[in-house]
């Protein structure tokens, strides 16, 4: 699955009212790590058609950044079922990617 840009006028009926897996990648244009998470992110997202995968600009979004209590960036935030389930933060592989992946999907 191709990887959509998430604004908060649509936060709350794409993700918080949605059942199943969505990862956000919350990001900024100007985060150097962010830009190489981005490729990783997005070849993990073709593989995982079970996950919907976001990325929500933290300069375009800092309510919703807020709301989550962003701190660091990149950060990756999991959640099912409309509820936070577990969060990655900073530059990672693809494998430790998959690995988390597959450990909050359980």
């Amino acid at each position: 699955m191709v990887m959509q840009s998430l604004h908060q006028n649509d936060f709350e009926n794409k993700v918080l009212q949605q059942k199943g897996s969505i990862v956000i990648d919350f990001w900024a244009e100007w985060c150097g790590p962010c830009k190489m998470m981005l490729p990783v992110v997005q070849e993990v997202a073709k593989k995982r058609k079970d996950i919907t995968f976001y990325k929500m600009n933290t300069d375009d979004c800092s309510e919703v950044a807020g709301r989550f209590r962003i701190m660091s960036i990149p950060c990756l935030v999991f959640i099912k079922d409309g509820k936070e389930v577990d969060r990655l933060v900073g530059f990672n592989s693809q494998e430790k990617l998959e690995t988390w992946l597959s450990q909050c999907s359980k």
